[in-house]
C-alpha cells in the first residue's frame, strides 16, 4: 500500500491533482489507514500514470473518464478508443495550424520593428490596429 506522497512521488502527479481526480471520478476514493491516511494500491498507481499520460497528451478529463471506462472491458471493440484518440489528434492538427499563423504574424510584427520608440513601435501599433496585421490569427 502506498501512501498518498509515495503515489506522488512515483507518478509525479502532485498530491493536490490526485484528490482533484479522486473528486472528478477518474480515481476511485483509496481505503483508508486507521490513522485516516489515503493508502492507494499497485493498480491505483497504474491508474494514476494512465490518467497522467493522458493528461500530458493533452485528452480531457471527459475522454480520460471515457478511455477508462473502455480499459475495464479488455475484450470489448477499440473503435471508441480509436474515435476519441481520432478527434483529439484533429484538435492538436487544428490548434497547431493556429499557433503557425501566430507564428508567422509574430514574425512580421518583430521584422517590421525599427527599435525605435515606443510611439513608432510596430509590436504596439500592430496590437493596437488589427488592420496592420496581414490576416486573421
Amino acid at each position: 500500500m502506498l501512501s498518498i506522497g509515495n503515489l506522488a512521488e512515483r507518478t509525479g502527479v502532485k498530491v493536490p491533482t490526485i484528490r482533484y481526480y479522486e473528486q472528478m471520478g477518474l480515481l476511485d476514493a483509496p481505503e483508508r489507514s486507521a490513522g485516516g491516511q489515503r493508502r492507494y494500491t499497485e493498480a491505483e498507481l497504474e491508474r494514476l500514470a494512465f490518467i497522467r499520460h493522458s493528461r500530458d497528451l493533452g485528452l480531457s478529463i471527459e475522454a480520460i473518464r471515457e478511455l477508462l471506462r473502455l480499459s475495464r472491458h479488455p475484450d470489448a471493440p477499440c473503435e471508441d478508443a480509436d474515435r476519441i484518440a481520432t478527434e483529439h489528434l484533429a484538435g492538436v492538427r487544428a490548434r497547431i495550424v493556429r499557433l503557425q499563423r501566430l507564428e508567422g504574424e509574430l514574425e512580421r510584427m518583430v521584422a517590421h520593428c525599427r527599435n525605435g520608440t515606443v510611439g513608432e513601435c510596430r509590436v504596439i501599433r500592430a496590437l493596437s490596429d488589427h488592420e496592420l496585421c496581414a490576416g486573421e490569427h
